[in-house]
């Protein structure tokens, strides 16, 4: 596995990935796809970007690393991470929060905080807390599924 920055011609699968989490509804707060242009604009707004290449060079996964906030608090970095479906659970995820790290501690931000990790997405609680990440508590009904039933949201957060 090759955990690299994104180029234009990945920008396709990008939006692949991404769009199939957006439609599972219960990890993105985003509600609208990413078209060709949208994505492209999306992508290139990032701080950073980078994706996860198999073996056979098939774009797996990806995430987007973004200031939090500006100004007094624009030390705090936030993230996105996204792996196609079919290749979960192989520890693409991992890998990838890991190169964020490093990555946003080279681009000068101080602290990775996560804003809404749905409390049922365990997968990724369990991989955030494995790696350090401090709990900040809970945010009752902060998450609309895309049944329409809310759920809680946990913010994290890792110092870099």
């Amino acid at each position: 596995m090759l955990i690299r920055a994104y180029g234009d011609e990945d920008v396709p699968a990008m939006i692949a990935i991404w769009n199939e989490v957006v439609e599972e509804g219960v990890a993105f707060p985003q509600e609208d796809f990413l078209t060709p242009e949208t994505g492209a604009a999306f992508f290139r707004e990032q701080s950073r970007c980078a994706v996860a290449q198999d073996d056979r060079g098939r774009v797996v996964g990806l995430y987007i690393l973004h200031p939090n906030n500006v100004g007094r608090c624009g030390h705090i970095c936030n993230a996105s991470y996204a792996v196609r479906s079919d290749c979960r659970g192989q520890h693409i995820g991992e890998q990838l929060v890991l190169d964020c790290l490093a990555q946003g501690r080279e681009l000068g931000f101080t602290i990775l905080q996560f804003n809404a990790v749905v409390e049922s997405n365990l997968h990724a609680r369990h991989l955030y807390e494995r790696l350090g990440f401090v709990p900040l508590g809970v945010i009752p009904q902060g998450f609309r599924m895309k049944d329409g039933h809310y759920e809680n949201i946990c913010p994290y957060y890792h110092l870099l």
